[in-house]
């Protein structure tokens, strides 16, 4: 099956460091080590991170150790396609939809987590898993109508978001509350407000800019033109139509 791979747009701040970073990272790695190792690892470290947070509810300083988990998926969910690549073993479609299925698996239970500790409420917890994946939806019909897989916006991508929620844990150890607008708010309330109605603000942006340019690329065509058209009595006739 003929297969082309989509281009990657990584424009976040880190990404050239951490680019350089992982390729070193990557060429010193044991040859008994291969980039599904990498990815087992992130994934079970997601999952990790989700329990701690359930933890935290009764012991704060488990906030502490969800940032060691962070690092540890870090290390295995962004090292695993920087090995392949580097050691020209590329299964470009394998690669993407184990590493995003196990992605969307792995942000549900750390947000499941955070919200069974107490230190975030369960709607809003909701609202942001409902926020990010459809974004996901929308970067990976992107993917596949335009061959463009985004993995960041606006300057920020899945390491800078990972730095974010590292500093919201430590934040949280000592001020689990904050005031705002005269009132008092759990902080990763806030966070996740700001962040829900970030990521679907992106996505209504996105949605609108890619549509836009699809139809440039594929406008209505005349009436019975297109390719694969059929005519009235052959649908009446119950044939099968290729779109």
């Amino acid at each position: 099956m003929q297969f082309k791979d989509a281009k990657r747009e990584h424009h976040s701040i880190l990404a050239a460091a951490e680019k350089r970073l992982l390729i070193r990272i990557a060429e010193r790695i044991p040859q008994s080590i291969n980039s599904d190792h990498l990815t087992a690892v992130g994934f079970v470290a997601m999952l990790a991170a989700g329990l701690t947070y359930w933890y935290a509810r009764w012991n704060p300083a488990a906030l502490l150790a969800v940032i060691a988990w962070l690092a540890i998926n870090w290390f295995g969910d962004s090292l695993d396609g920087t090995l392949a690549r580097v050691r020209r073993q590329p299964r470009p479609r394998y690669g993407f939809y184990v590493d995003h299925i196990l992605d969307a698996f792995g942000t549900a239970a750390l947000f499941l987590g955070l919200a069974a500790s107490g230190y975030m409420s369960w709607a809003i917890a909701l609202a942001f898993l409902l926020a990010y994946f459809l974004l996901c939806i929308e970067i990976y019909l992107t993917t596949y109508t335009l061959g463009q897989f985004h993995l960041s916006f606006g300057g920020v991508g899945p390491t800078e978001l990972r730095l974010v929620l590292a500093a919201g844990n430590v934040a949280a150890v000592f001020r689990p509350m904050v005031h705002v607008f005269g009132a008092d708010y759990k902080l990763f309330d806030v966070g996740g407000v700001v962040a829900a109605a970030g990521m679907t603000l992106i996505m209504i942006y996105a949605a609108m800019k890619h549509t836009s340019e699809l139809y440039r690329i594929e406008p209505l065509p005349p009436l019975g033109t297109a390719e694969g058209g059929c005519s009235t009595k052959a649908l009446a006739n119950g044939q099968r139509v290729r779109a």
